[in-house]
């Protein structure tokens, strides 16, 4: 198998209840919310493991778990607003290898290492890469010659975040390939939406497994057609 001179990032907390996926509460409880946090980081880690790149990093809120396979270097996340955590990754993986790096969060359990593998290898090629988001944010960037500076103050949760980081890449002269466009885990309709899209994942059993529980507070929404998810803000 042909090794992909690339890095990548997961950016992820641990999976403590109220500190995870607080907008998935209600319909779930808590203790619900980080049980489908710890299965989209799992599901996350695993589709990372199995991308063959040659470093693998995660970047972490928290303390590891048993939910962390082998192969990862663990580093703390830096800052406190969104951008300087994403900036601090991008310093802390230039420091760590010579290496293009591509970062993503632990709430798109759909991913494939096929996915993650293209994503990463088109840095090869492309000075930089965006995975845009439903929601208006962005699921993953990708940077040949990672540079926390092209981050750093980028507007985030908002609608227009994606449009912000394209257009900060696009004015530092940067050619940026776009990803495939995904939905990210912020809500219960985005829950349900990517349970569908990932049948087999161990986000979707856990989501099945809870829907069927009795302690679902509420019934979970009715997942809308896609031309219809709404746009929201990003974790």
């Amino acid at each position: 198998m042909t090794v992909i001179d690339a890095q990548i990032l997961v950016l992820a907390k641990e999976p403590v209840p109220g500190s995870v996926k607080t907008r998935l509460t209600p319909p779930y409880s808590a203790e619900e919310a980080a049980e489908l946090a710890r299965a989209a980081l799992e599901d996350t880690l695993e589709a990372v493991a199995r991308t063959p790149v040659r470093r693998r990093v995660l970047v972490l809120s928290g303390a590891p778990g048993p939910w962390l396979p082998a192969g990862f270097d663990v580093v703390g996340q830096r800052g406190g607003e969104l951008d300087e955590r994403i900036a601090g990754a991008f310093a802390d993986a230039r420091a760590g290898a010579d290496l293009p790096a591509l970062l993503i969060g632990m709430d798109t359990p759909q991913v494939t290492p096929g996915l993650l593998g293209g994503a990463a290898g088109a840095l090869s090629g492309s000075p930089a890469v965006l995975g845009l988001a439903h929601d208006g944010g962005f699921w993953a960037l990708g940077m040949r010659d990672p540079d926390p500076e092209l981050v750093r103050g980028v507007p985030m949760s908002s609608p227009l975040t994606g449009e912000f980081q394209l257009a900060r890449l696009r004015a530092a002269g940067l050619d940026v390939r776009l990803l495939d466009r995904l939905n990210d885990v912020d809500d219960a309709w985005d829950a349900s939406d990517i349970a569908v899209q990932a049948p087999g994942s161990r986000f979707a059993r856990t989501l099945a497994a809870l829907e069927g529980g009795s302690a679902q507070s509420e019934p979970a929404p009715t997942v809308p057609a896609p031309a219809a998810i709404h746009g929201g803000q990003r974790r």
